[in-house]
């Protein structure tokens, strides 16, 4: 089997890494404003300010995470980098036209991070969250099973990393609650279960009429 080829600047690939075409692809056209939940060493955040947006802004409220995001966008004067919990600090209500998160809603109440990513988009913004679950059900386990060979062999062929001291924390919803919940709470989203253990959710707000 030939090892797939590694396409772009990325420093390390691995499972989370892997979502950013797609969240790039989001991208509403036009973007001025966008946010990152969570954005760990800045990645997500130097490919958000590549990608044409005007403004991009990080939080994380790891102090390590945050400082390395920073100096990694030391060279865009158009991204800013916060420290602090993303629940209680001070972003504009209705400021954002995209807001993205990538693995960092399970470490927080899931709920409320989705009601806050909510007020923060503007009208006809997008949001899109990538992140991890706990398989709870027969076909949560079979879909499990299924994938493993899948994601095993890819993680050794792209020679799966990830930066040093980034926090991580067991899922405590399952699938099948992440999913009810984001209906309840994002009318219209589109779920979708990825085959490298992941999930995702993409909802725009509805404009004001």
């Amino acid at each position: 089997m030939t090892p797939p080829h590694r396409s772009g600047p990325d420093p390390y690939w691995n499972t989370n890494v892997a979502r950013h075409p797609g969240i790039l692809r989001a991208l509403p056209e036009g973007c001025d404003d966008a946010l990152d939940v969570g954005c760990g060493d800045g990645l997500l955040l130097r490919k958000l300010a590549a990608g044409g947006v005007k403004r991009v802004t990080g939080i994380d409220r790891s102090p390590e995470m945050a400082s390395r995001a920073r100096e990694s966008a030391a060279d865009r004067p158009n991204v800013t980098v916060l420290e602090g919990d993303f629940l209680e600090a001070g972003l504009p209500r209705a400021g954002f036209d995209f807001v993205c998160s990538v693995t960092t809603v399970h470490h927080m109440d899931f709920e409320a991070a989705l009601v806050r990513m909510r007020e923060l988009l503007r009208p006809g913004g997008r949001l899109v969250v990538v992140g991890l679950a706990r398989e709870a059900s027969a076909a949560d386990w079979a879909a499990f099973l299924a994938a493993a060979p899948i994601v095993r062999v890819t993680k050794v062929l792209r020679r799966a990393s990830a930066p040093e001291g980034m926090p991580v924390a067991a899922a405590a919803m399952s699938y099948a609650q992440v999913r009810s919940t984001a209906r309840r709470l994002l009318p219209g989203v589109r779920y979708r279960r990825h085959v490298l253990r992941r999930y995702s959710l993409t909802w725009e707000k509805p404009r004001v009429a």
